[in-house]
């Protein structure tokens, strides 16, 4: 009695065929609208910074090494792949590319630099990209960020003239080594 038992069990699971994907081996397709690894285009970039203001995992930060050069930094260790910043970005120089299988013993082989030349104006000291066609009014930049990217931490420090002082305090922040209660 409990052969037969077995032998229905058996061809009941034998019945549907394979239900399973030989995934490692050919990776199913992504979705349409997948949200996978940010990816910035340098070329259409502005460094308004709206894509760091608007982080909510705190993955991208801003530095002004100088007036004219500001450095964004992307660590990909911490994004959660959001799209909030491919949604706010002006100038669509952010795109969520369909890489989503992105493990490494490497931080920095997930991580993504740029560098953007930003002109001032004269006569009102804000930033601009010569490469692109009324900048200054798209950008609305308030002040200098002086975030700190060797620790990877936000400090949301600003100023609306460069300070070498300010950024000279910000490189050597360190993070609190515990809680203070």
């Amino acid at each position: 009695m409990w052969i037969t038992s077995k032998l229905k069990q058996i061809v009941l699971a034998l019945r549907p065929g394979r239900v399973t994907l030989a995934y490692p081996r050919e990776p199913r397709p992504v979705p349409k609208d997948f949200r996978g690894q940010p990816v910035w285009d340098h070329t259409r970039c502005v460094g308004c910074g709206g894509c760091a203001d608007h982080c909510p995992a705190r993955t991208i930060l801003l530095r002004d090494v100088c007036p004219e050069i500001r450095v964004l930094l992307y660590d990909g260790s911490r994004c959660t792949y959001c799209g909030r910043c491919a949604e706010l970005c002006p100038e669509k120089a952010i795109v969520m590319s369909p890489e989503f299988e992105l493990a490494t013993g490497d931080r920095k082989d997930i991580s993504q630099s740029l560098e953007l030349f930003m002109p001032t104006c004269s006569r009102c000291g804000r930033c601009y990209d010569m490469e692109n066609r009324n900048a200054v009014d798209r950008l609305g930049l308030r002040g200098y960020r002086y975030d700190n990217l060797e620790a990877r931490t936000v400090l949301r420090r600003t100023t609306e003239r460069f300070d070498p002082e300010t950024l000279a305090a910000t490189e050597t922040f360190e993070r609190p080594t515990r809680m203070e209660g």
